[in-house]
């Protein structure tokens, strides 16, 4: 009896310890979309971290190659004005996306449907708060420097993300709640503005 518990206890924790980390790295891909999935995919690709059997194609070369690449391009791109635009206007079809990705693809102990269903509609809202928040402080920094200090920001942003990445993996806990701030700020901002 004494030993059932325990074993359903360690089995609470590693769920919930995967769903935290799936978390927290959906909502750094608030901040940048592609970096948690090429973090992913490079610790699945080394043995540092189980990944779920739908996306064990993560870990693939060509995986870590185009989300490489894709990493590449949207930090660098974010540090041209007009270019930065675009990218926060697609982000908030592509970061849910992301977010979901990244989130299920940790949740190993869990039915692959709920890990979807949970990366869409948690980790998708966290990243879309996230990304929220981060929008309008682009826009704020656009309106009063004259887009002069988006590549500064863009840059803070970049270290921000790398920081959060490595935390989702080290103390997952903590970018979600870090995350669950900012998301509700972020969605009060958004439907703050329309009221």
């Amino acid at each position: 009896m004494e030993t059932e518990v325990h074993v359903e206890s360690i089995e609470w924790i590693q769920l919930m310890s995967g769903m935290t980390m799936g978390l927290a790295l959906a909502a750094t891909c608030g901040l940048r979309a592609f970096l948690p999935l090429f973090a992913v995919g490079c610790l699945g690709a080394t043995g540092q971290l189980e990944l779920a059997d739908a996306f064990s194609w993560l870990q693939r070369p060509v995986a870590l190659v185009g989300l490489g690449v894709a990493v590449v391009l949207e930090m660098a791109g974010d540090k041209f004005p007009v270019v930065d635009h675009f990218l926060d206007s697609a982000a908030v079809f592509v970061k849910p996306v992301a977010a979901m990705i990244a989130s299920a693809s940790v949740m190993t102990d869990v039915d692959p449907m709920v890990t979807a269903v949970v990366g869409l509609l948690i980790g998708g809202t966290m990243a879309e708060g996230v990304h929220l928040v981060k929008a309008k402080l682009r826009l704020m920094s656009s309106a009063l420097t004259a887009t002069i200090a988006n590549p500064f920001i863009s840059a803070f942003e970049d270290i921000l993300a790398v920081v959060s990445t490595i935390l989702a993996f080290v103390a997952p806990v903590l970018i979600f709640v870090l995350a669950l701030v900012a998301g509700a700020i972020g969605f009060r901002w958004w439907f703050g503005r329309r009221a």
